[in-house]
């Protein structure tokens, strides 16, 4: 089933928000656990990636901010991470984050030299579903004011707000798992 009910992101509907509250504990594996077989899914395609791509990159021409590297993360992130900085004309750099598959594997030492280095860094995944990458991320560089956040799906319920999107959904309305052109091979 192709997405049908994604919200564009429009300039009006971002903006740069903090988020003040203690990094939440993560209980992610009981999350997927908890998950049923019978999740419906939404499948996600090249075209619409794209498409979301140019929103966010819209998004900071007009918040007048640009990255001087763009770090994707690992896995979900790192597509979407490079088509954008091709589009941009900017580096990419893998960040190594996974909260629900191999969490012992964690890297942010590319994030924090590129910090040391007074660098602007977009930190890009392909969903902000709970939440919890990206305030993991925040958590550990300390809330920099040279690092951003875009997502190519927003969920709004996320207690994380990124500062840009290219779609926005809202699972607490219609509770789909969405399914990336990288993640199926038979779609």
């Amino acid at each position: 089933m192709v997405m049908g009910r994604l919200s564009m992101a429009r300039q009006s509907d971002y903006g740069i928000e903090c988020y003040g509250s203690n990094v939440p504990r993560y209980g992610i594996n009981k999350i997927f656990n908890a998950m049923s077989e019978t999740v419906e899914k939404s499948y996600f395609h090249n075209l619409q990636m794209r498409n979301a791509l140019l929103q966010i990159e819209d998004q900071m021409v007009h918040s007048n901010w640009m990255p001087d590297v763009i770090m994707g993360v690992n896995r979900g992130g790192v597509i979407p991470g490079v088509y954008l900085s091709h589009r941009i004309n900017r580096r990419h750099i893998p960040v190594d984050v996974r909260l629900r598959d191999h969490v012992d594997t964690n890297n942010l030492d590319a994030l924090y030299r590129a910090i040391d280095k007074g660098e602007k860094v977009l930190i890009i995944d392909d969903i902000n579903d709970t939440g919890a990458t990206f305030e993991y991320i925040r958590f550990n560089c300390v809330s920099n004011p040279n690092v951003r956040y875009a997502a190519v799906i927003d969920n709004k319920p996320s207690p994380f707000r990124v500062d840009y999107y290219g779609y926005e959904i809202d699972k607490s309305v219609e509770d789909r798992w969405v399914v990336f052109p990288w993640e199926e091979w038979d779609k």
